[in-house]
């Protein structure tokens, strides 16, 4: 699918154009449209990209396996199924987007997935914070959180917390 259509299916071209204008949007959507599927950060890190199941799929800690998602679109997994994947290619971390969390970073399966969601304030409908991710060359995650603004007061800056991927479990559940 073109990124044309899925940021208007997911009504992000609204946002943009809204806010901007709609030479900005198409310069957006020409961005979108030469990032990578996915990248693999020093044989040990997945980081989906666009591909639609990896983008719109979700993690949930109430099942097992695989299930409908409240999206209706894709699916819902359990950490089993993130634990298998990883184990399966001998991989420690996959990191994702694309859904909203309210402290801008979101663990799951002890620490085996992470979504980052780096729009504060999204849509203007939600209180969450964004996160940026960025991993050393010892694989040491550092998340920088952008914190929602208050409408009553200024914006209060941003805070950094790291985590060592060198000391993940390898097994078990969230």
């Amino acid at each position: 699918m073109k990124m044309q259509r899925l940021i208007e299916y997911t009504g992000s071209m609204m946002s943009v154009k809204g806010g901007f204008n709609v030479r900005l949007w198409k310069i957006f959507t020409e961005c979108f449209n030469c990032l990578p599927v996915a990248a693999l950060i020093d044989e040990k890190i997945l980081y989906n990209g666009l591909l639609c199941d990896l983008l719109w799929s979700d993690p949930d800690a109430r099942i097992e396996g695989w299930a409908e998602s409240d999206r209706g679109v894709s699916c819902t997994f359990g950490a089993d199924k993130v634990i298998e994947f990883l184990d399966k290619n001998e991989l420690d971390l996959i990191c994702r987007g694309h859904q909203v969390v309210e402290d801008g970073y979101e663990f799951f399966a002890k620490r085996r997935l992470v979504t980052i969601f780096s729009a504060p304030n999204y849509g203007g409908e939600f209180d969450n914070a964004g996160a940026l991710l960025s991993v050393d060359e010892g694989l040491v995650c550092s998340f920088e959180i952008l914190k929602p603004v208050d409408n009553k007061a200024s914006p209060s800056g941003s805070n950094s917390s790291k985590l060592n991927l060198k000391k993940l479990p390898k097994t078990g559940k969230n």
